[in-house]
């Protein structure tokens, strides 16, 4: 199963953190899309370092996090920045989708 997770507040990292880890370990992939306050977690190392798991793959709105102001310099090169084209595909690729 593919899971996808769109992080659009900056309330719940330890959520999406345990959420996402939970999925992998029962074999899913995960796909993370991070807009508006949610890309504020691009400054919480335990949220960056999710994309460096096996089975996630993580991308945030450019736009969202230029409006906010979150810092996006220094990223893994993993975490893609890019636009809302990226949500509509992972809406459309995954099983199920979680907003947070």
């Amino acid at each position: 199963m593919k899971l996808g997770m769109l992080v659009n507040t900056a309330k719940h990292a330890d959520q999406v953190v345990g959420i996402c880890r939970a999925a992998l370990a029962k074999k899913h992939e995960v796909i993370i899309f991070a807009m508006d306050e949610g890309t504020r977690l691009l400054e919480n190392d335990a949220f960056v370092s999710l994309a460096a798991l096996e089975g996630v793959s993580m991308t945030l709105c450019d736009h969202s996090a230029k409006i906010i102001g979150a810092k996006t310099e220094g990223l893994p090169p993993k975490i893609a920045c890019a636009s809302q084209l990226n949500n509509a595909m992972m809406n459309h690729n995954a099983d199920r989708v979680i907003v947070l």
